[in-house]
């Protein structure tokens, strides 16, 4: 059945994804961006040379501009709130914009959904920010990783909450609207807290989606900085995946509303930042790659690994793209597409 889809943020490298998978499958999309991110105006042009020029309405708009959004979500069936701020660094220096676009941003996108009177369902891309630096979890240093002493399927969405940075306050604070909007007003919403997303129309920044930048970083010549060891955990989701679930939960709509999903690899797609990352893109790269170490950044976890029992169990959804298998295919993207990237 035909839907009406509304994707804040869809010129972004997630929402550009969801918005072709939902194309391919002839539902009716219209993204609103303010088109300001690197890369989006080359996804908004990738999205209209596949699917045709007017296969989808585009809305210059801003989620901090409430009246915009007000008129954006008329006769929408499913929300995806996708625009953020989306840097842990880009916060500690400017908390201001980070809260405005990411706490009342969602906020007016929630409000918008209530007024409408359509009761849409909303999905809120949500982040393993909120559980904090997680100081209390014991950890074990290995030679080329981390790992939890006591959670060998990963962190659940049974862990207690603990905003650390103010991207964390801000990502968190959208989440818990998000989850009492379904409490409180019954619009369907579902939360993903998502661990490290990757994948094609990726482009990445120092600060943001480090597999895709020291992939851009390596192929354009530019310096690679390790903060920390390098012996930092992530379990990584190959954008596919992540669409997968998005349409899982929309299509169980039934099940997933009103709940709260840890989204990521998964426990077998985890890697080390760099102490393992580093030698799969010296193969692909066929050399050496120098890097040089700093300090430590605020509000970086030693290991996040999401425990996604909760999404297999409820949604019959598993990550189906292995971490090596995915890195290959970023790292084919974007040599493929390097007139973009450079």
């Amino acid at each position: 059945m035909t839907k009406k889809y509304l994707i804040t943020g869809g010129a972004g490298f997630i929402g550009s994804n969801f918005a072709a998978a939902l194309l391919n499958n002839n539902q009716e999309v219209t993204i609103f961006d303010n088109l300001s991110r690197s890369g989006s105006r080359h996804n908004i042009n990738w999205l209209r040379s596949r699917f045709g020029a007017d296969s989808f309405r585009l809305i210059q708009g801003d989620v901090r501009d409430a009246s915009s959004l007000n008129e954006a979500v008329k006769n929408i069936d499913v929300i995806a709130h996708m625009a953020a701020q989306v840097a842990v660094t880009t916060s500690v220096t400017n908390p201001r914009e980070d809260f405005e676009i990411n706490a009342l941003g969602t906020f007016n996108v929630l409000e918008a959904a209530r007024l409408g009177g359509r009761q849409p369902m909303v999905l809120y891309t949500s982040t393993n920010k909120v559980y904090g630096g997680m100081e209390d979890v014991r950890i074990i240093e290995e030679e080329t990783r981390y790992a939890y002493a006591d959670f060998p399927n990963g962190i659940s969405e049974d862990r207690h909450l603990d905003f650390h940075s103010p991207y964390g306050c801000s990502k968190g604070t959208g989440d818990q609207y998000v989850r009492d909007y379904a409490r409180i007003y019954d619009i369907p919403s579902v939360v993903f807290r998502q661990s490290a997303i990757f994948g094609p129309r990726q482009f990445g920044v120092e600060d943001q989606g480090w597999v895709s930048w020291f992939i851009i970083a390596f192929l354009t010549g530019k310096p690679i900085t390790i903060y920390g060891n390098g012996k930092q955990v992530r379990d990584l989701l190959f954008i596919d995946d992540l669409v997968d679930v998005y349409q899982a939960a929309i299509a169980q709509s039934d099940v997933s509303a009103g709940k709260v999903f840890n989204i990521g690899g998964g426990p077998q797609n985890v890697i080390s930042v760099w102490k393992e990352f580093g030698p799969v893109l010296e193969e692909l790269a066929g050399k050496k790659i120098h890097v040089s170490y700093g300090d430590w950044r605020p509000g970086d976890q030693l290991i996040y690994v999401s425990d996604i029992r909760k999404a297999s169990e409820c949604l019959g959804w598993k990550p189906k793209v292995g971490v090596e298998d995915g890195i290959r295919r970023l790292y084919q993207w974007t040599k493929e597409n390097w007139d973009l990237i450079a």
